[in-house]
Protein backbone atom coordinates (compact mmCIF):
# COMPACT_ATOMS: atom_id res chain seq x y z
CA UNK A 1 0.00 0.00 0.00
CA UNK A 2 0.98 3.47 -0.74
CA UNK A 3 0.42 5.77 2.22
CA UNK A 4 1.87 8.75 3.00
CA UNK A 5 2.46 10.11 6.48
CA UNK A 6 0.46 9.22 9.74
CA UNK A 7 -3.51 7.66 8.64
CA UNK A 8 -5.87 8.85 11.16
CA UNK A 9 -9.31 6.36 10.72
CA UNK A 10 -12.20 6.34 13.12
CA UNK A 11 -11.60 3.79 15.86
CA UNK A 12 -14.70 1.92 14.27
CA UNK A 13 -12.67 0.99 11.24
CA UNK A 14 -9.74 -0.44 13.03
CA UNK A 15 -10.09 -3.58 11.14
CA UNK A 16 -11.09 -2.38 7.35
CA UNK A 17 -8.53 -1.85 4.87
CA UNK A 18 -7.18 1.86 4.76
CA UNK A 19 -7.56 3.04 1.08
CA UNK A 20 -5.46 6.25 1.27
CA UNK A 21 -7.07 7.78 -2.07
CA UNK A 22 -6.22 11.75 -1.08
CA UNK A 23 -3.22 13.38 1.41
CA UNK A 24 -3.81 15.53 4.17
CA UNK A 25 -6.98 17.58 4.81
CA UNK A 26 -8.61 19.97 2.45
CA UNK A 27 -9.67 22.59 4.82
CA UNK A 28 -6.96 22.01 7.54
CA UNK A 29 -7.35 25.02 9.08
CA UNK A 30 -9.08 23.61 12.53
CA UNK A 31 -7.38 25.14 15.18
CA UNK A 32 -6.99 22.13 17.74
CA UNK A 33 -5.82 19.85 14.84
CA UNK A 34 -2.68 18.70 13.90
CA UNK A 35 -3.08 15.58 11.85
CA UNK A 36 -2.76 16.54 8.87
CA UNK A 37 -0.03 20.07 9.73
CA UNK A 38 2.75 17.97 7.72
CA UNK A 39 1.15 17.28 4.62
CA UNK A 40 0.11 19.35 1.57
CA UNK A 41 -3.07 18.21 0.34
CA UNK A 42 -3.82 16.38 -2.90
CA UNK A 43 -5.60 13.74 -4.63
CA UNK A 44 -3.67 10.49 -5.43
CA UNK A 45 -3.66 9.32 -8.81
CA UNK A 46 -5.40 6.66 -10.67
CA UNK A 47 -2.02 4.75 -11.23
CA UNK A 48 -1.58 4.42 -7.22
CA UNK A 49 -4.95 4.07 -5.91
CA UNK A 50 -5.83 0.47 -8.85
CA UNK A 51 -2.21 -0.52 -7.98
CA UNK A 52 -3.28 -0.44 -3.84
CA UNK A 53 -6.81 -2.08 -4.84
CA UNK A 54 -4.78 -4.67 -6.72
CA UNK A 55 -2.75 -5.81 -3.64
CA UNK A 56 -6.11 -5.31 -1.32
CA UNK A 57 -7.62 -8.22 -3.67
CA UNK A 58 -4.65 -10.24 -3.26
CA UNK A 59 -3.74 -9.79 0.04
CA UNK A 60 -6.88 -8.41 1.90
CA UNK A 61 -9.64 -11.04 1.82
CA UNK A 62 -9.80 -11.45 5.63
CA UNK A 63 -11.52 -7.74 5.91
CA UNK A 64 -15.28 -6.98 4.88
CA UNK A 65 -14.98 -3.02 5.15
CA UNK A 66 -13.03 -0.32 3.52
CA UNK A 67 -12.08 3.20 4.47
CA UNK A 68 -11.46 5.71 2.14
CA UNK A 69 -8.32 8.16 3.91
CA UNK A 70 -7.19 10.79 4.40
CA UNK A 71 -9.14 13.62 6.32
CA UNK A 72 -12.01 14.17 3.18
CA UNK A 73 -11.50 11.87 0.64
CA UNK A 74 -15.36 12.68 -0.21
CA UNK A 75 -13.67 15.82 -2.02
CA UNK A 76 -12.42 13.98 -4.95
CA UNK A 77 -13.79 14.54 -8.19
CA UNK A 78 -17.39 12.43 -8.82
CA UNK A 79 -16.43 10.85 -11.72
CA UNK A 80 -12.86 9.78 -10.11
CA UNK A 81 -14.26 8.94 -7.04
CA UNK A 82 -17.47 6.84 -8.40
CA UNK A 83 -14.40 5.02 -10.46
CA UNK A 84 -12.96 3.91 -7.44
CA UNK A 85 -15.92 2.64 -5.88
CA UNK A 86 -16.89 0.81 -8.99
CA UNK A 87 -13.27 -0.54 -8.95
CA UNK A 88 -13.42 -1.37 -5.53
CA UNK A 89 -16.90 -3.88 -5.56
CA UNK A 90 -15.09 -5.47 -8.91
CA UNK A 91 -12.19 -5.97 -7.43
CA UNK A 92 -13.42 -6.56 -3.79
CA UNK A 93 -16.82 -8.52 -4.39
CA UNK A 94 -16.69 -9.14 -0.88
CA UNK A 95 -16.44 -6.01 1.10
CA UNK A 96 -19.96 -5.19 2.66
CA UNK A 97 -19.10 -1.32 4.10
CA UNK A 98 -16.91 1.64 2.60
CA UNK A 99 -16.56 4.34 4.77
CA UNK A 100 -15.22 7.71 4.63
CA UNK A 101 -13.70 10.99 6.56
CA UNK A 102 -16.47 14.39 4.95
CA UNK A 103 -16.64 17.49 6.39
CA UNK A 104 -19.23 20.15 5.80
CA UNK A 105 -17.07 21.84 2.78
CA UNK A 106 -17.07 18.35 0.69
CA UNK A 107 -20.85 17.62 1.52
CA UNK A 108 -22.12 21.38 0.19
CA UNK A 109 -19.56 20.53 -2.96
CA UNK A 110 -21.60 16.80 -4.13
CA UNK A 111 -25.47 17.36 -5.40
CA UNK A 112 -27.80 15.47 -3.69
CA UNK A 113 -28.22 13.03 -6.97
CA UNK A 114 -24.53 12.75 -6.39
CA UNK A 115 -24.39 11.87 -3.08
CA UNK A 116 -27.48 9.10 -3.92
CA UNK A 117 -25.17 8.07 -7.13
CA UNK A 118 -22.16 7.25 -4.41
CA UNK A 119 -24.58 5.45 -2.41
CA UNK A 120 -25.65 3.57 -5.15
CA UNK A 121 -22.21 2.29 -5.49
CA UNK A 122 -21.43 1.46 -2.11
CA UNK A 123 -20.71 4.32 -0.20
CA UNK A 124 -22.95 3.82 3.07
CA UNK A 125 -20.84 5.47 5.96
CA UNK A 126 -19.49 9.28 5.92
CA UNK A 127 -17.76 10.13 9.41
CA UNK A 128 -18.04 14.05 10.34
CA UNK A 129 -16.77 16.07 12.42
CA UNK A 130 -19.26 19.00 14.13
CA UNK A 131 -17.19 19.04 17.26
CA UNK A 132 -19.62 21.78 18.84
CA UNK A 133 -22.94 23.47 17.98
CA UNK A 134 -22.21 26.56 19.23
CA UNK A 135 -21.37 29.09 16.33
CA UNK A 136 -19.04 31.30 18.63
CA UNK A 137 -17.19 28.17 19.09
CA UNK A 138 -17.09 27.14 15.60
CA UNK A 139 -15.78 30.29 14.70
CA UNK A 140 -13.26 30.45 17.06
CA UNK A 141 -11.96 27.16 16.19
CA UNK A 142 -11.61 28.02 12.49
CA UNK A 143 -14.02 25.19 11.35
CA UNK A 144 -15.27 27.27 7.99
CA UNK A 145 -19.14 26.56 8.44
CA UNK A 146 -22.20 27.53 10.99
CA UNK A 147 -24.15 25.47 13.15
CA UNK A 148 -26.78 25.57 10.43
CA UNK A 149 -24.28 24.50 7.65
CA UNK A 150 -23.71 21.73 9.69
CA UNK A 151 -27.20 21.03 9.85
CA UNK A 152 -28.02 21.38 6.34
CA UNK A 153 -25.20 18.73 5.05
CA UNK A 154 -25.63 16.26 7.80
CA UNK A 155 -29.60 16.18 7.08
CA UNK A 156 -28.15 15.93 3.49
CA UNK A 157 -25.89 13.20 3.65
CA UNK A 158 -28.71 11.50 5.47
CA UNK A 159 -31.31 11.81 3.00
CA UNK A 160 -28.91 10.18 0.29
CA UNK A 161 -29.47 7.29 2.57
CA UNK A 162 -26.11 7.43 3.46
CA UNK A 163 -25.30 6.59 7.31
CA UNK A 164 -24.25 9.31 9.24
CA UNK A 165 -21.72 9.20 12.04
CA UNK A 166 -21.26 12.53 13.76
CA UNK A 167 -17.96 13.53 16.18
CA UNK A 168 -18.27 15.76 19.00
CA UNK A 169 -15.52 17.53 21.64
CA UNK A 170 -16.08 17.85 24.80
CA UNK A 171 -14.06 20.99 26.26
CA UNK A 172 -13.55 22.43 23.14
CA UNK A 173 -15.37 25.35 23.86
CA UNK A 174 -13.04 26.00 27.02
CA UNK A 175 -14.22 26.89 31.04
CA UNK A 176 -16.62 29.70 30.34
CA UNK A 177 -18.43 28.60 27.13
CA UNK A 178 -18.79 24.82 28.76
CA UNK A 179 -22.70 24.64 29.27
CA UNK A 180 -23.69 26.47 25.81
CA UNK A 181 -21.43 23.99 23.72
CA UNK A 182 -23.01 21.22 25.19
CA UNK A 183 -26.11 22.40 25.17
CA UNK A 184 -26.28 24.27 21.29
CA UNK A 185 -24.27 20.79 20.29
CA UNK A 186 -27.03 18.50 21.72
CA UNK A 187 -29.20 21.05 19.55
CA UNK A 188 -27.52 20.02 16.64
CA UNK A 189 -27.08 16.62 17.02
CA UNK A 190 -31.11 16.53 17.40
CA UNK A 191 -31.89 18.46 14.70
CA UNK A 192 -29.75 15.99 12.27
CA UNK A 193 -30.80 12.81 13.89
CA UNK A 194 -27.35 11.00 13.00
CA UNK A 195 -27.22 6.81 12.99
CA UNK A 196 -23.92 7.48 15.40
CA UNK A 197 -22.39 10.16 17.86
CA UNK A 198 -18.94 9.73 18.92
CA UNK A 199 -17.87 12.04 22.32
CA UNK A 200 -14.05 12.65 22.19
CA UNK A 201 -12.77 14.51 25.15
CA UNK A 202 -10.18 17.42 23.89
CA UNK A 203 -6.67 16.77 24.19
CA UNK A 204 -4.21 19.22 22.98
CA UNK A 205 -1.48 19.05 20.89
CA UNK A 206 1.54 20.55 20.60
CA UNK A 207 2.30 22.92 18.17
CA UNK A 208 -1.36 24.02 17.23
CA UNK A 209 -3.03 26.92 18.02
CA UNK A 210 -5.30 25.89 20.53
CA UNK A 211 -1.92 24.21 22.60
CA UNK A 212 -0.49 27.77 21.96
CA UNK A 213 -3.58 29.40 23.82
CA UNK A 214 -3.27 26.71 26.12
CA UNK A 215 0.34 27.76 27.12
CA UNK A 216 -0.39 32.14 27.29
CA UNK A 217 -3.34 30.96 29.72
CA UNK A 218 -5.99 32.31 26.79
CA UNK A 219 -7.71 28.71 26.57
CA UNK A 220 -8.82 26.99 30.14
CA UNK A 221 -9.48 23.27 29.53
CA UNK A 222 -12.12 21.96 31.89
CA UNK A 223 -11.26 19.37 34.78
CA UNK A 224 -11.88 15.68 34.19
CA UNK A 225 -15.19 16.37 36.21
CA UNK A 226 -16.08 19.54 34.26
CA UNK A 227 -15.96 17.60 30.86
CA UNK A 228 -17.97 15.06 32.61
CA UNK A 229 -20.50 17.70 33.51
CA UNK A 230 -20.31 19.00 29.79
CA UNK A 231 -21.44 15.09 28.65
CA UNK A 232 -24.26 15.15 30.99
CA UNK A 233 -25.58 18.63 29.88
CA UNK A 234 -24.65 17.19 26.10
CA UNK A 235 -26.08 14.06 26.41
CA UNK A 236 -29.19 14.99 28.30
CA UNK A 237 -30.26 17.62 24.57
CA UNK A 238 -29.50 15.33 22.47
CA UNK A 239 -32.50 13.60 21.02
CA UNK A 240 -31.96 10.99 18.42
CA UNK A 241 -34.75 8.69 16.83
CA UNK A 242 -32.70 5.42 16.81
CA UNK A 243 -29.04 6.36 17.23
CA UNK A 244 -26.36 5.04 19.23
CA UNK A 245 -24.46 7.67 21.78
CA UNK A 246 -20.62 6.67 22.08
CA UNK A 247 -18.16 8.31 24.54
CA UNK A 248 -16.15 5.06 24.83
CA UNK A 249 -13.05 6.69 23.31
CA UNK A 250 -9.55 6.20 24.79
CA UNK A 251 -9.27 10.14 25.70
CA UNK A 252 -12.48 9.85 27.65
CA UNK A 253 -12.95 9.61 31.59
CA UNK A 254 -15.87 7.76 31.41
CA UNK A 255 -16.94 4.65 28.98
CA UNK A 256 -20.17 5.36 27.44
CA UNK A 257 -22.38 3.58 25.09
CA UNK A 258 -26.23 4.16 24.92
CA UNK A 259 -28.83 3.91 22.11
CA UNK A 260 -30.90 6.28 22.33
CA UNK A 261 -33.88 7.08 23.36
CA UNK A 262 -34.09 3.66 25.66
CA UNK A 263 -31.06 4.15 27.30
CA UNK A 264 -31.18 7.72 28.14
CA UNK A 265 -32.26 8.26 31.89
CA UNK A 266 -29.88 4.73 33.00
CA UNK A 267 -26.91 6.88 31.01
CA UNK A 268 -27.78 9.95 32.74
CA UNK A 269 -27.56 7.87 36.46
CA UNK A 270 -24.15 6.55 35.73
CA UNK A 271 -22.74 9.79 34.91
CA UNK A 272 -24.40 11.21 38.22
CA UNK A 273 -22.62 8.30 39.89
CA UNK A 274 -19.40 8.88 38.42
CA UNK A 275 -19.89 12.74 39.28
CA UNK A 276 -20.67 11.68 42.89
CA UNK A 277 -17.59 10.00 43.30
CA UNK A 278 -18.93 6.48 43.16
CA UNK A 279 -17.32 5.82 39.61
CA UNK A 280 -13.90 5.88 39.69
CA UNK A 281 -12.98 8.02 36.38
CA UNK A 282 -10.12 6.84 34.09
CA UNK A 283 -6.54 7.79 35.27
CA UNK A 284 -4.85 10.22 33.21
CA UNK A 285 -2.31 7.72 31.99
CA UNK A 286 -4.36 5.41 30.26
CA UNK A 287 -6.24 8.37 28.11
CA UNK A 288 -5.37 8.81 24.93
CA UNK A 289 -5.84 10.08 21.29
Amino acid sequence: MHYEGNIIRPPSEANSILFQITVGCSHNKCTFCGAYKEKLFSIKSDEIIMEDLAFAANYCKRQRRVFLCDGDALIVPQKKLLKILVEIKTQLPWITRIGTYANAKSLKMKTLEELKELKAQGLSMVYMGLETGDDVTLKKINKGVTSKGMIQMGKKAKKAGIKLSITVLMGIAGRKRSKIHAEETGRVLSSINPEHVGALSLMLIPGTPMYNDYESGRFLLPGPYELLEELKIMFANTSLSKGLFYANHASNYLPIKARLPKDKNATIQLINKALSGKISLKPEFMRAL
